[in-house]
């Protein structure tokens, strides 16, 4: 479940998810492009979960606001390259004024990068790894209100020891629901948001 962002003066008629109303231009961009969307690939797969990881604690507006930043400092967030970051590049992360520079974050980047290389190694992606814990479909929700949507599930708490067993880090149960709502394993937009009914007719088509 995402954290209110920056307030902005942006107005719509179109009706949307309550975290996002009356949010920031990026944010309403994320959500009405991004956010719900089933990802398969596994390159946006690994981005998102470097991304939720870098939320942890913060508002996501803020991990929103540094994403390209992100793309430039983590080599297009490339498993490979990132991988075989040693200290040298983790002190140039640490410095970078346009990242999140918490060194428990950066150093989970390229501790992630390993464990997904790893899972690359066993799976024929990570996809078909990550999408095993829905089935390999979508789960659509039909919640009314935004305080009806769960920060976890049974589900991502399955995910998140999955993972952890596999050695990544930042990935417990809220952060884990979180990347299933980023990347579309649960449909989580409120039945009356616009994004609710186009996802639900793509999902069921």
């Amino acid at each position: 479940m995402r954290p209110m962002g920056k307030v902005s003066d942006i107005s719509n008629t179109m009706k949307r998810c309550e975290w996002v109303r009356n949010a920031s231009e990026i944010e309403i961009h994320y959500h009405d492009s991004e956010w719900g969307v089933p990802c398969f690939g596994d390159q946006l797969l690994f981005e998102m979960l470097i991304l939720e990881g870098a939320q942890a604690g913060l508002s996501w507006s803020t991990v929103l606001n540094k994403r390209e930043n992100y793309r430039l400092a983590l080599d297009g967030f490339n498993p490979e390259k990132i991988a075989r970051y040693g200290d040298r590049e983790k002190v140039r992360l640490r410095n970078n004024p346009g990242i999140i520079r918490n060194r428990l974050k950066i150093d989970a980047a390229v501790n992630n990068a390993v464990a997904f290389l790893q899972v690359l190694n066993e799976f024929a992606s990570f996809s078909e790894f990550i999408w095993q814990f829905v089935d390999g479909e979508p789960r659509i929700n039909n919640w009314k209100h935004h305080a009806q949507i769960p920060t976890s599930t049974p589900i991502s708490e399955r995910m998140s020891k999955a993972l952890k067993n596999r050695g990544f880090k930042f990935v417990g149960p809220t952060i884990c629901y979180a990347y299933m709502q980023g990347i579309g394993m649960v449909n989580d937009h409120t039945c009356d948001c616009f994004r609710y009914a186009v996802l639900a007719k793509q999902v069921r088509s």
